[in-house]
This record gives structure tokens, sequence and C-alpha cells, in this order.
């Protein structure tokens, strides 16, 4: 199957022949305003007390490449601060698995957007925040290829680009800060796009940090061991996505379903692939028909024996060179790089992470570092304390100026001195009958101040422990305001 140029410039990438720029293709064919949230209603909305902006957001759909390296047209939400007079750095979310088509960040505010939700939080923390649906989802034609490196990069690539046409007319603008995220699927799309941005010279700007979270990044190794084990695992739909995905790019896994999977399954995943069920029914159907056939949901069961004898002992089965070509850790990151994950994840290995560390490490990466937040947490309570852990660590380079050609519509800047702090900290202006409060990185007040006199409040942070803290100020003349603070 064709694969388009996007397919070529990543081999000239991976195999070491670096071409001197990305061309893009692109054009942005639309942008449709959505909807907006306050900051009161954001801070309400989220439960995340150091919102310190409202949003606005937008349906954009722009021009790319499908699966087959085809001209088309994906979506994506866009969402912005609601400051007009501010200029803010850009940031790219790449979206976890979606069960259904429709279900993507640009469908936010109707039934399967709500990953949307947090392109608001990051608008909120004020970030341009970039949500691309991915090829074959949304507006997309197609099947989806699923933790598809290329298409992934590629998506959210164009959608930069696209952005860069909407930046010259709307507002707010952005500046040359680039950041990048994303969750499960999104952290495997995340890496992609940090790569293909990092490995070749692009007129989109450099990468000005990143947090890859819970991701599949090994394909080969750490989810390829998964998929052949005999261990249970609650999860069995990946797989066959996985399967139907390659067979898109790749044109050469099987020539029909049942070359790989037994007919009992390939039925079900059939059904999938022609839309007349969801990835979450068609997980169920297939826990369910594995635990009744076999006694348990072990994946490896789905397969023809023959099939996984080839797997296992032919390293050239496209299956093994699929799984390889999407690999996304071999490489050493320039930017700042944090990987997020939990140890209890019970559905993406965090093994994944500590192999993508341990070879980033061994290339020379510099500035990167890998962290286990809870021991105890699965899959899904992983999220809170990753997005946490990446607004804290991106707010370290984060970059905010005023945009002289805009009125200003703020009544005052306001400071919080010194930081990081050590010993006092002081936050002025502030009028009489100022409340301060601080929050940790949890949402938890932590203290609360009271402005006795017009000027400024003084407080000590000895004895805090070392960390990242929210300061609110909520103040009857300068309003509601809000910064992290560094002790």
């Amino acid at each position: 199957m064709k694969k388009g140029n996007w397919y070529t410039l990543l081999l000239f990438v991976l195999l070491g022949f670096y071409p001197t720029k990305v061309v893009f293709t692109q054009t942005l064919v639309s942008s449709t305003y959505k909807g907006g949230r306050s900051k009161a209603q954001l801070i309400n909305q989220l439960g995340v007390p150091f919102i310190q902006y409202g949003a606005k957001y937008y349906k954009v759909t722009y021009t790319s490449l499908d699966a087959q390296g085809l001209p088309d047209t994906l979506s994506g939400l866009l969402v912005v601060p609601d400051q007009a007079n501010k200029v803010f750095p850009r940031l790219v979310y790449q979206h976890g698995t979606s069960s259904c088509k429709t279900c993507v960040p640009s469908r936010y505010g109707s039934p399967g957007g709500g990953e949307g939700e947090i392109g608001l939080l990051f608008a909120g923390m004020g970030y341009i925040a970039l949500l691309p649906d991915y090829v074959g989802m949304g507006d997309g034609r197609g099947f989806h290829p699923y933790v598809h490196a290329d298409t992934e990069a590629r998506a959210a690539i164009d959608f930069l680009a696209a952005h860069a046409t909407w930046n010259s007319q709307q507002v707010p603008k952005s500046n040359d800060q680039l950041f990048i995220t994303g969750y499960s699927q999104g952290g495997h799309a995340g890496m992609a796009l940090h790569r293909a941005l990092e490995l070749a010279a692009n007129p989109l700007g450099s990468v000005t940090a990143a947090a890859h979270l819970s991701g599949p990044y090994s394909i080969s190794g750490v989810m390829r061991q998964q998929i052949l084990s005999e261990s249970p695992y609650f999860y069995p739909a990946y797989i066959p996505n996985t399967a139907l995905s390659y067979q898109t790019v790749y044109g050469n896994l099987y020539t029909e379903l049942t070359d790989l999977f037994k007919p009992e399954y390939a039925n079900l995943i059939q059904q999938y692939y022609e839309g007349s069920i969801d990835l979450v029914q068609l997980n169920q159907s297939l826990i369910n028909t594995l635990t009744a056939l076999t006694g348990a949901s072990v994946p490896r069961r789905m397969f023809q024996e023959a099939a996984v004898a080839s797997i296992e002992t032919d390293p050239q089965h496209p299956v093994n060179l699929a799984l390889a070509d999407n690999d996304v850790y071999q490489w050493a990151p320039v930017a700042p790089t944090r990987i997020f994950y939990c140890m209890a994840d019970d559905q993406v290995p965090f093994m994944n992470s500590v192999v993508a560390r341990d070879s980033m490490l061994a290339r020379g990466a510099s500035s990167l570092a890998a962290a286990d937040l809870d021991p105890n947490a699965d899959h899904g309570g992983c999220v809170a304390p990753a997005l946490t852990q990446t607004i804290i660590f991106f707010a370290g380079f984060q970059q905010i100026t005023t945009d002289s050609k805009q009125p200003e519509v703020e009544l005052m800047d306001w400071s919080l001195q010194p930081n990081p702090a050590s010993d006092d900290c002081r936050v002025f202006p502030v009028s009489e009958g100022a409340v301060v409060r601080v929050f940790d990185t949890q949402g938890r007040l932590v203290a609360e101040y009271h402005g006795e006199t017009s000027g400024l409040v003084l407080f000590s942070v000895l004895g805090w422990p070392s960390g990242v803290y929210a300061v609110q100020v909520v103040d009857a003349v300068y309003g509601v305001r809000t910064r992290l603070l560094r002790v």
C-alpha cells in the first residue's frame, strides 16, 4: 500500500538520513467556535483551584494525509485562553484510545468527546491547546491506524501548521514555545510526535518540553510479550485493534482475518471493523468468549496456533516487522522530557516507560527522567497524578507575555516573590481584605492569609515540604489571580 511522503520521511529519519526540513501540504479548512467557559466555571467544572484563565474552544478541520498517504481532511479541537491581550505557548495533547470513530476531542460537548476537557484544563493554565483527533477518527476517512507512529505524528504536525494560519487571523496569539504531552495511546502518539519534530528540521519551532504519560512505547517488546503471554489480560480488544490498524497501513499481516484469529473471535473483530459494535463492546465480547471457551481472558488464545508459532519464531514475520516499526523510544530527546507512569497499570504495562527511559538515557538524553507517580494506581487512577505532574513540570518553562497590539483587560499585574521561595514570600499588590489561599498539587488548602492593609501579604514557607504550590488571591479590587509557587 502507498504510504505517502511522510512515511518516506520517517524512513529517512529512522535510517539516519535526515532531510533538511519538513514540507507541509496542509491547509486550514475551517474553524468553528463551539463554546466557552469562564475561569470560575472551569474551576468548578474541573475541581482545580489554580486555573488561571477561562477558555474558548473550536472544532478545526485541516488537510493532511490518510493511512495510505492520500489527501484527506482531518479534525481536532483547539482550546485557547480567553485573554486576547496575552501571548501563550502552544501545547499538543495526544488523546488516549477512543472507543468509537466520533469519540474524539473535536466532538467535545457531545457524547464521546469527554477527553476534550483536558484541552480546557491546559487552556485554563495558560496554553493554546491543540488536540488532534488522529487519522481515521473524527472527520478523517477510513479505519483508524491505531498506535501507528507515522500517522499519529503527521496528524499533529499538520494541525500545528494549520494553527499557524489560525494564529495569523485570530487572538490570542501564540509564541514559539511548544509543549507535547498525551496519555495512554496519546503517550505513544506524543512520543512519536516529539521524535518526528526533533529528528527533522521543521518550521514549527523546537520542542520546549515534553511529558509522555503511561504509553505503550515498546510495541515490539513489552506489548508483544503481553500479547503472547499466558497471563490474563482484561483489555484484549487492543490487540485486534492494532492488527486491523497495521493491516490497514502495511497490507501484509494477513489475507483473511482468520489467518490470524480463530473464527469465533474473527467474527467479533469483523463486526468492530465494520462499525456495528464499538471497542468497549468488542472488548467485553472477547472477554466473555475467551472465558467461556478457554476458562480465562488470555488474549493469546484468540490466535490461530500456527500464526502464534510463526510470530514467535520468525523475526521477519510481517506482524513482528509492523510492531518494530512502531516502537517510538529508540532515540535521545533534546528537550527536557519526563516519562510518568504508575506501576499498577492494568492496561499499559509500566515496563514500557522503564524500557523507554533506559534506552533514551543510553543514547545520551541529558534532560530526561522517569517517575512512578503511584505504585498502587491502575491505568485510570494514574491520569490525575500524571496530568498534575505534567502541569507542574511545564510551569518551569512556560512563558506568557502581553500582546501590545491588544487592549489590556486585566486591572493590574501582580507579583509573587521570591519564587522559588525558601523563607518568606510576598504577594503584592493586594487591597485591604484580600484573601490569599495556598493549595498543594492535590488541590488541598495548605494555608490562608488575609490582607489587613493595602499593599502586600507576607507569609512564611519555612518547614513546608519542597514542591509546587498554587497561590490564589481573591481580591475585591484586583480580582481573582493564581500563580504557581516553588518551595
